[in-house]
């Protein structure tokens, strides 16, 4: 009589993937900053730095954080056009982004932004970081089609990553954005894949599905069904973009 060896009745647990080594080290970096982070802001903010100050810290932060070196890679008082953007950014000699600070206690505003972004449309740059040392927003620029600018600007502007240092999230979901501003990051295109992402479930990317022929004969079919109403594609067009869409996703 034959004895049949007995069966392992447990699964085999798949192998946790490895996280490369240079992501490791940033994340200790960006988390030792973000808590040197939490002991320097709040006292810059309470002394109302100047904006020379603020530039200090973040000068810090991009090196020491975020990886840069500030010599290679940091061009301060970048000149474009006869104006000075606080900092260029070069991965492997590529200028690949503008930094605009303020001042500590500066709300950032849209003209903060118009002021960087016409520096990345002016060198022909993607990316543009605006701070005030405490929050930080990172827009990417795309210019638009000749037909797409009648009437509009010049680019499509998205905010692609924003964060505030002090604010409620938690270290890791400060450092899992901070990480694709890295220098190691950015020469792996990364924050690239979430602007891609980004654009394709952005309002205007969601409001030409909803207003094309597909779309449109589907809903049609749909509506006819429950309701017993005939429309014609061009009049479902027309309510979505009078009634749905919001007017500045039809830009």
């Amino acid at each position: 009589m034959t004895h049949e060896a007995p069966q392992d009745t447990h699964k085999t647990s798949k192998a946790a993937p490895t996280v490369p080594k240079w992501e490791t080290d940033a994340r200790e970096r960006i988390k030792a900053e973000l808590r040197q982070a939490g002991k320097i802001l709040p006292a810059l903010i309470e002394g109302d730095a100047v904006e020379a100050n603020t530039r200090v810290f973040v000068h810090k932060f991009l090196c020491d954080g975020l990886g840069f070196d500030p010599f290679a890679d940091l061009t301060g008082e970048y000149q474009v056009k006869g104006e000075f953007a606080d900092y260029g950014v070069r991965i492997d000699k590529q200028l690949v982004a503008f930094v605009e600070i303020k001042r500590v206690t500066t709300k950032l505003a849209e003209k903060h932004l118009a002021q960087v972004k016409a520096y990345a449309i002016n060198e022909g740059v993607e990316w543009a970081i605006l701070t005030n040392g405490q929050h930080w927003q990172v827009y990417h620029l795309e210019p638009k089609n000749a037909a797409a600018i009648v009437g509009g600007p010049l680019v499509d502007v998205t905010l692609t990553i924003e964060v505030d240092l002090l604010g409620d999230e938690t270290p890791s979901k400060k450092t899992d954005k901070l990480l694709l501003i890295t220098k190691d990051s950015w020469r792996k295109h990364q924050i690239d894949e979430l602007w891609k992402a980004r654009r394709a479930t952005s309002p205007r990317s969601l409001a030409r599905v909803l207003c094309s022929e597909a779309v449109l004969d589907a809903l049609r079919k749909e509506l006819k069904k429950q309701t017993g109403h005939t429309s014609t594609p061009a009049e479902l067009a027309s309510l979505l973009r009078t009634t749905v869409i919001r007017p500045d996703s039809l830009a």
